[in-house]
């Protein structure tokens, strides 16, 4: 399963490690720090010009931490996350 993270752009559900809120998770400087070793090891993606609103861990298949922006809210993404998909049958 995927979830889509906005922009045309999904991740595969069990890649995915957890979902935070970009303005009260970055208040730590635990986070904050976190965020710029990513971003300096090239491992943060944000493929939109709105402004992020939320952060995504991830680990792929060969077991590389990556970290997604989004500008959808954390409560979007856990209400996409929980939605199932509805078959069409018709």
């Amino acid at each position: 399963m995927y979830l889509h993270v906005g922009n045309g752009k999904s991740l595969k559900k069990k890649h995915i490690v957890g979902i935070f809120d970009l303005d009260t998770a970055t208040v730590s400087k635990h986070t904050k720090s976190y965020i710029d070793k990513v971003s300096r090891e090239g491992k943060i993606s944000y493929e939109d010009y709105d402004l992020p609103r939320s952060f995504i861990v991830m680990v792929d298949d060969e077991g590389e931490e990556r970290v997604s922006l989004s500008r959808i809210s954390t409560i979007g993404l856990r209400q996409r996350a929980e939605t199932p998909l509805v078959e069409n049958n018709d």
